[in-house]
């Protein structure tokens, strides 16, 4: 059982969030490094993420002179610690890991996705079609297959639906005594294929996990359903950390916002993460994410 693992490396990092606050992400006086480090994390296929950021890598490296590397991370949790110590420059990240990101890190979000003409997703629960499972209310005393403990849609935001819904008070009820197991799968994939195996009763994922999986699971549309959706999530983010100067950051950002009239890198963006365009984005955007995470800090006993 995986129940706490993931949750617990989000706890370590919420614990100094009072005494942070939010500043900007590039300064005046900050560094121009020999080499940038983007940081990703696989929401469906880790074994071919690599390959796929590569051309972005050398796309930006032409662009801004330097050597850009691309770096697949094993968690949002992981990612989030990298850029902390600022071994990763600038990170695709989720709402939930930006907003935890910014507040301990100082990390700066410049640009956020858009899909399908839209700057915000919903989360899903997914259960296998034929499990009779048709409400919120069924899943009590079921195995809840999650992606990555600091998942916006995948943990975040159905954990404070879910606890809201069933008066459930802490993180830990929920995965422990409302659900009977609860696995961190690693990805938005991989845990879709937990129900698909049969190997868990529901995951929780972006919408709609299963056009990724069409590919090679054929028949993923009959055999898994969705039975609900949360509330509205803003997109996820490219972020910076503090360290690096304004001029730089600056341009990164006008770099990525150019690829929106290049139809081979938006292709590139799609392929990592179904990106369609790239708009700028304002910290303020988050703040229902802060709202949210609040929200579920709150119930959350750090005894």
């Amino acid at each position: 059982m995986k129940k706490l693992g993931s949750l617990l490396l989000v706890l370590v990092l919420a614990l100094s969030l009072v005494a942070c606050g939010t500043e900007s992400g590039g300064n005046a006086e900050g560094e121009t490094p020999e080499k940038l480090v983007m940081g990703f994390v696989p929401s469906q296929d880790s074994e071919t993420i690599a390959d796929t950021v590569e051309p972005l890598a050398e796309r930006l490296s032409e662009e801004l002179g330097i050597e850009v590397e691309g770096k697949v991370m094993t968690d949002y949790s992981a990612l989030v610690e990298a850029m902390g110590a600022n071994e990763v420059q600038v990170g695709f990240i989720p709402g939930f890991a930006y907003v935890l990101a910014s507040e301990q890190y100082d990390v700066e979000v410049l640009l956020k996705s858009v899909r399908y003409g839209s700057s915000t997703y919903k989360a899903q629960y997914v259960v296998h079609a034929d499990s009779g499972i048709e409400t919120l209310a069924d899943l009590e005393g079921k195995i809840w297959a999650y992606p990555d403990a600091a998942s916006t849609s995948g943990f975040l935001f159905p954990a404070a639906q879910l606890m809201g819904e069933f008066d459930i008070d802490s993180a830990e009820a929920l995965q422990t005594e409302f659900f009977s197991e609860s696995i961190a799968a690693g990805g938005h994939d991989s845990a879709a294929v937990a129900v698909y195996d049969g190997d868990a009763d529901v995951a929780t994922t972006f919408d709609d996990v299963r056009g990724s999986l069409e590919e090679d699971y054929p028949d993923v549309m009959d055999k898994l359903k969705i039975i609900d959706y949360t509330s509205d999530i803003p997109n996820d983010t490219i972020s910076v950390v503090s360290e690096l100067n304004d001029e730089l950051v600056t341009k990164i950002k006008e770099t990525f916002l150019s690829f929106n009239e290049d139809e081979e890198m938006i292709q590139i963006m799609n392929d990592v993460y179904s990106w369609d365009a790239i708009e700028e984005a304002e910290d303020a955007e988050y703040d229902v994410v802060r709202d949210t995470y609040e929200k579920l800090e709150d119930s959350i006993s750090l005894d």
